[in-house]
């Protein structure tokens, strides 16, 4: 499993972000990369308060601690 891991910030208030991940059953750390900017402009455009500060792909580890990006 793959992850996308990216942070959000309150668009009024960049400097109150949180952590946040996508997760791609199949695929490869290539494949999210590509499919990485797409996904987080459909998610930025469910939430428009938000705005995306950055974001990686890794592979997902269950029970893994924050994101640290």
């Amino acid at each position: 499993m793959i992850e996308l891991a990216f942070v959000t910030c309150l668009a009024a208030s960049p400097t109150d972000c949180e952590n946040r991940s996508l997760l791609f059953q199949d695929g490869t750390p290539t494949t999210c990369m590509r499919m990485a900017p797409s996904q987080l402009a459909k998610w930025a455009n469910e939430h428009p308060n938000w705005t995306v500060a950055r974001w990686k792909c890794r592979a997902f580890e269950a029970g893994e601690g924050p994101v640290d990006i």
